[in-house]
């Protein structure tokens, strides 16, 4: 089979996942490119998650379980197995998601397709509470772009288009160009990973549903608590992301022409969410009374990757 020596890691974040962890790691496992690493890392859990992970490992060598001594917080425990994982590739995933068992091969077709490439998505379908799935194809060819700028402008504009069309930290990254790009425990932290990523290098995409998600919902005030973070991040989430990003141009090899280009992109996003921001108090004076809503993994994990992606949504 083709890249059948490369080996891929899959790290699996976890917290008291003892009840459904096993259907996961069925899902990882039974891909059609066997040279794959999980790495389960659990973040002190205080159910029978440490039996469960212990009992799957015994039974399959590709399995590596770490045990955090204490809880080392959600953002934490997902970098942290990024730097235990020892594949050339790596894919994080939630303990309530599932991969189609050609996910891994389809995403290294496309990696094989394009050297340039840092990162591969894929469609993803996303489950709500009400059982209902939705998603949506993207077919857009920026990202692939050699211009970090380019990129950039395209990732902001998806990020107020709708957050079914892209899903970058949930795609398979090569491992060794991204696993030095830090990130700080905030709200929107996955948008200002995936901006810093999109200006590090060109993505590929795959439009095909290779991959799954179940969503519920917390407030932005319930999302900051379990994050760890203050009530006050919680109420300036894309103002504190479009400074972090706007920080992190300093760091980019671009030139004067493109780092205006890249703080203009970055101005469109803001002023689109303080516009969406307007219309919404303006509905709820209207008689509306709906509150902002996240998105969260449907599981116990709360994965903080993806879950502020749509935060300004309601």
């Amino acid at each position: 089979m083709q890249h059948s020596d490369t080996l891929v890691s899959v790290g699996l974040p976890v917290y008291n996942a003892g009840d459904r962890i096993v259907d996961v790691v069925k899902s990882i496992l039974g891909q059609d490119h066997e040279n794959l690493e999980l790495v389960i890392s659990d973040n002190a859990s205080t159910d029978d998650t440490e039996d469960v992970c212990r009992a799957l490992a015994a039974d399959d060598s590709r399995i590596a379980y770490h045990r955090n001594a204490t809880n080392v917080g959600l953002l934490n425990n997902f970098v942290g197995a990024m730097r235990l994982a020892k594949g050339d590739y790596f894919r994080w995933i939630g303990d309530d998601d599932w991969l189609d068992p050609r996910y891994v091969s389809r995403c290294l077709d496309a990696f094989a397709d394009d050297e340039r490439l840092i990162l591969v998505t894929t469609q993803i379908e996303y489950t709500g509470p009400d059982g209902v799935t939705e998603t949506a194809p993207y077919h857009g060819t920026a990202l692939r772009s050699d211009d970090p700028v380019t990129r950039l402008a395209e990732l902001l504009r998806l990020f107020n288009d709708s957050h079914l069309l892209m899903d970058t930290c949930y795609g398979v990254f090569r491992r060794d160009r991204v696993i030095g790009v830090k990130r700080r425990n905030m709200m929107n932290d996955d948008q200002v990973y995936s901006a810093k990523l999109a200006l590090l290098g060109p993505w590929g995409h795959v439009s095909e549903v290779l991959a799954g998600r179940n969503w519920t919902y917390v407030s932005k005030p319930d999302l900051a608590r379990k994050l760890g973070i203050s009530r006050i991040q919680a109420t300036l989430p894309n103002e504190l992301q479009c400074l972090e990003t706007a920080r992190f141009l300093k760091e980019c090899d671009l030139d004067a022409e493109q780092r205006n280009r890249a703080r203009l992109a970055i101005a469109k996003l803001y002023g689109k969410r303080r516009q969406d921001a307007v219309i919404r108090r303006a509905k709820r004076l209207l008689g509306h009374t709906e509150q902002p809503v996240v998105p969260l993994p449907k599981a116990d994990t709360l994965d903080v990757v993806r879950a502020s992606q749509p935060a300004d949504r309601s």
